[in-house]
């Protein structure tokens, strides 16, 4: 009991400390590392939490994936720090209240900080494991996820489909102002039809 409390207040505290690092470190790849901790420090909840498969998926897609890629891009791209002329009393009004509207929530959280919450704000809690009959966690995501979801899991299917055929069309425009070169044509031409002799004697 009280080990899983330390590990997800753990966890909880090194995902925030790394998402504050995202946001306030002026270099975008050490950010992009902080980004991938957030990502790890997120899966480890997951685990704490019992969902096994959403876990490895999350570390699976976003770290092995989209932060990789973020990552290689950013790299890529060598992108330099840029100078801003906003200063800290143009910006600090909107962080300080920010940070105090942050811990206004917080503070109203832990005040009745009881098993999450659940038992005094009465809310629905289904144990969908006890509700199939102890099957696997992948088994009862797949269940849920094909069922209950089901209208939104197609409907996420044709937006990615949507993104997909417009990168597509995008990439296939065909653009007449700019000056290509013909492969084909130029492996073809021999030195007899690419040079000519021009005798300048009257």
């Amino acid at each position: 009991m009280y080990t899983d409390l330390f590990l997800y207040l753990l966890f909880s505290s090194f995902a925030i400390l790394a998402s504050l690092m995202v946001i306030s470190l002026s270099n975008a790849v050490h950010s992009v590392l902080f980004l991938i901790l957030v990502f790890c420090n997120v899966a480890g909840l997951l685990l704490l939490l019992g969902a096994e498969f959403l876990s490895f998926m999350f570390l699976i897609v976003y770290v092995g994936a989209i932060a990789v890629l973020f990552l290689f891009v950013v790299m890529m791209l060598n992108v330099k720090k840029t100078s801003t002329n906003l200063g800290v009393f143009a910006i600090g009004p909107i962080g300080l209240i920010t940070f105090f509207i942050l811990i206004n929530q917080l503070l109203a959280v832990f005040n009745d900080f009881d098993t999450f919450g659940l038992k005094q704000k009465d809310l629905i809690w289904i144990s969908w494991i006890t509700e199939y009959n102890n099957l696997t966690n992948i088994q009862v995501v797949g269940k849920v996820l094909y069922t209950e979801y089901c209208f939104l899991f197609i409907l996420s299917g044709l937006i990615l489909l949507v993104a997909m055929l417009g990168a597509i069309v995008l990439t296939m425009h065909q653009r007449t102002d700019v000056k290509k070169q013909k492969i084909e044509l130029q492996l073809n031409r021999n030195f007899g039809g690419s040079t000519k002799f021009i005798n300048l004697r009257k």
